[in-house]
């Protein structure tokens, strides 16, 4: 065996001269290289995939979404009869005016003032108590339109009922146990609300709107 032999491969390789036995390349790169374009191939499938799904989901949402709007946006079938007419325009019971019985006084220096708007408000139905001057706590002190002053036990509806008449007038309470209302006019005070225009709100009182539907 020569000197130049590589040890184990024994005579077929013998190297004579200046040849020398071809040896194989390492395969190590090209590994490599199928591995790196395996896991680029494998992450756009994932990706691929990723966005399909992102689609489905997207889609089965819309159409909920559009399926919970129209559901909401739909309008509910009419009913018929009385029942119908009650529910979409509820009335109100109100104190009728001749149950409500004003007292009315007059905070400002015109003569005369309590009896003129005391005889019109007689005309328009309500019950008239005492007409005369205000009270020592108010004449001379009322610089609004007019004060309502009734009981803490006087029911809401009937200071609204009596609002109608003179818009903006302030509700107050006192110590008073009698059902009574004190109609106490003030220095801006002009006029009565207009009678076919405090009937009108009357109404509206009586007859509240619904609530109007959510549009689409």
């Amino acid at each position: 065996m020569s000197m130049l032999t590589p040890p184990g491969m024994g005579g077929k390789y013998r190297v004579t001269g200046a040849a020398y036995p071809r040896m194989a390349r390492p395969r190590r790169r090209r590994r490599i290289v199928l591995l790196v374009l395996g896991s680029i191939v494998g992450l756009a499938l994932i990706a691929y995939g990723a966005m399909q799904l992102i689609d489905v989901f997207r889609g089965d949402s819309g159409k909920h979404g559009a399926a919970a709007a129209a559901k909401d946006c739909a309008t509910p079938a009419p009913k018929a009869g009385p029942a119908a007419a009650a529910s979409t325009a509820p009335q109100v019971a109100l104190p009728q005016p001749g149950q409500i019985t004003v007292n009315v006084y007059n905070a400002t220096p015109r003569a005369g003032l309590a009896k003129a708007v005391g005889d019109e408000l007689k005309k328009r139905g309500f019950a008239i108590g005492k007409v005369g001057n205000a009270p020592a706590d108010f004449d001379k002190k009322v610089p609004d339109a007019g004060i309502l002053v009734g009981s803490p036990q006087t029911d809401k509806a009937v200071f609204s009922v009596l609002g109608t008449n003179l818009a903006g007038a302030a509700h107050q309470t006192d110590t008073r146990e009698t059902a009574d209302i004190d109609l106490i006019l003030g220095d801006a005070f002009k006029e009565l609300t207009p009678k076919e225009e405090a009937d009108k709100a009357l109404a509206v009182l009586a007859n509240p709107q619904p609530v109007p539907a959510k549009k689409c």
